[in-house]
């Protein structure tokens, strides 16, 4: 007859012991991943809020152009060249543009030819942007600096 003993119970203290060692095993490993870490930088760039649109010579006078990547429409006139952002105010849509200026096509907003509200719900103007020029020449066009209506670049 095979006599099948019975396991035995691991002592309390034992398995303390072996808690504490594996607690401690699971600590050093994970503080170990997160020196390993330490070299590289957590910090995910961005894109960058200034957009090169090309020279002043690019745009003629009288042109308008819209430039996806700052999502602005950009002018050039006599006096210079200005950037109205495209977003509207109401809920973030693009506007086209219309005859009289601006429209949102989401939710019937109009704006005038410099941006100011002429039918709501839009509770602001299209911002004017910033525009300056690059050491290599190029207009920039800055989405998140905003400037006075009316304001242009001189080139």
């Amino acid at each position: 007859m095979s006599s099948l003993r019975k396991p035995q119970p691991v002592p309390r203290r034992d398995f303390l012991g072996a808690a504490a060692l594996m607690t401690c095993g699971a600590t050093l490993g994970l503080a170990t991943v997160g020196m390993a870490r330490l070299p590289f930088p957590a910090v995910i760039a961005g894109e960058s809020s200034k957009i090169k649109i090309g020279r002043p010579d690019d745009i003629a006078m009288g042109e308008e152009r819209w430039v996806p990547s700052a999502r602005a429409f950009v002018f050039r006139d006599k006096d210079g060249v200005h950037a109205i952002s495209g977003v509207c105010t109401h809920l973030g849509c693009i506007v086209s543009r219309a005859p009289t200026g601006f429209a949102c096509p989401c939710h019937g907003s109009r704006f005038g030819p410099q941006g100011e509200v002429t039918k709501g719900p839009a509770p602001s103007a299209l911002p004017w942007l910033e525009i300056s020029l690059a050491p290599d020449g190029q207009l920039v066009v800055d989405v998140e600096s905003r400037t006075a209506t009316g304001s242009r670049f001189r080139v």
